[in-house]
């Protein structure tokens, strides 16, 4: 006799899911578990926008293995875009998040073909080098503001289907930036397994194999920066309507700091560590501030000191002690 053995379906996909639920029914309504106050939401909107703007350089640097120093200019072009869009023609939300991701594929899309032969210290060069050229041109341009910059932005509008969403506080601000984030989380989860990342990362661990294997690492390279360039620019787009301001300080190295810390403080290709290193840089300024300048001496120190004592980020830290 023939025994079939019937084997139930494995609790883990199950158990996975429920974490999911949780964590995003835990981190949607953390601003009231920690008090409800207008800091508790201001911060954690920061915090989430703030993340959402550095996976796009998580995105370059933990795929490409390259440092861009240009990402600011897609931060920017997302304030811009909603800042001039909202208070000259009245667009909503969607319209100009919709501009945004455009005007961020068409900038990324040229400045990669410009950088598709350069490589390390030429890349982050050139890229920074667009960046300034942005600032200036944003600087003196007063069509899109000037010096002075755009004041007055409306709340941000999100018409639905039979009603309209308003966000005129930090409060109202929240779901949208959460959702974000959790849209951002989402796509980076689906790249890391996607053919295109698989791709990325052979390319960067080993190109002649993938030359072998007939990828084209320019074509790669350039694809990868093109989709990391919208992740970011949303993030701005989101933060001229936190602020109701934009103005050139959208260039600021501070933003590049941030970027850069925030990715390489947990680690690369780690879901959560640009969530988790954001969530560390803003809490400290924004909670135990030390003062404008101070914070961001911190803010340097902290890169400096991951990259020169421990590059792998907490993670790498983490389990060398671990194994010792």
């Amino acid at each position: 006799m023939t025994v079939i053995e019937s084997r139930s379906p494995t609790p883990m996909p199950l158990l996975r899911a429920a974490s999911i639920g949780a964590f995003i029914v835990l981190g949607f309504f953390l601003p009231r578990l920690l008090g409800g106050t207008s800091v508790a939401y201001s911060t954690l909107t920061t915090i989430a926008i703030f993340a959402v703007m550095c996976y796009g350089v998580d995105v370059v640097l933990s795929y490409l293995g390259e440092v861009s120093l240009g990402h600011t200019l897609f931060w920017a072009i997302g304030g811009y875009a909603a800042a001039n869009l909202s208070t000259k023609y009245g667009l909503d939300g969607w319209s100009t998040a919709l501009a945004t991701i455009a005007l961020c594929l068409a900038a990324a899309a040229f400045l990669g073909a410009v950088t598709l032969r350069t490589r390390e210290f030429v890349f982050s060069l050139v890229t920074y080098a667009a960046a300034v050229v942005a600032y200036e041109i944003a600087f003196n341009w007063d069509a899109i503001g000037g010096s002075d910059g755009i004041v007055g932005i409306p709340p941000l509008t999100l018409p639905l289907v039979a009603t309209s969403f308003s966000a005129a506080t930090q409060e109202d601000l929240w779901p949208v930036s959460f959702v974000l984030l959790l849209l951002t989380l989402g796509l980076i989860a689906r790249f890391r397994y996607s053919r295109l990342g698989t791709v990325a990362l052979m390319a960067q661990m080993n190109p002649a194999l993938a030359a072998s294997l007939g990828v084209d690492p320019r074509r790669v390279r350039l694809a990868v920066f093109v989709i990391s360039a919208p992740i970011t620019g949303l993030a701005g787009w989101l933060y001229a309507y936190q602020r109701a301001y934009v103005g050139p300080d959208m260039f600021e190295s501070y933003f590049l700091v941030m970027m850069l810390t925030a990715v390489v403080l947990v680690g690369r290709r780690v879901l959560i560590g640009p969530l988790v290193g954001t969530a560390l840089l803003v809490a400290q300024q924004n909670l135990f501030s030390l003062g404008g300048d101070w914070n961001k001496i911190v803010l340097g120190s902290v890169l400096a000191l991951v990259l020169i004592f421990w590059p792998t980020g907490l993670v790498g830290l983490y389990r060398r002690f671990s194994k010792r």
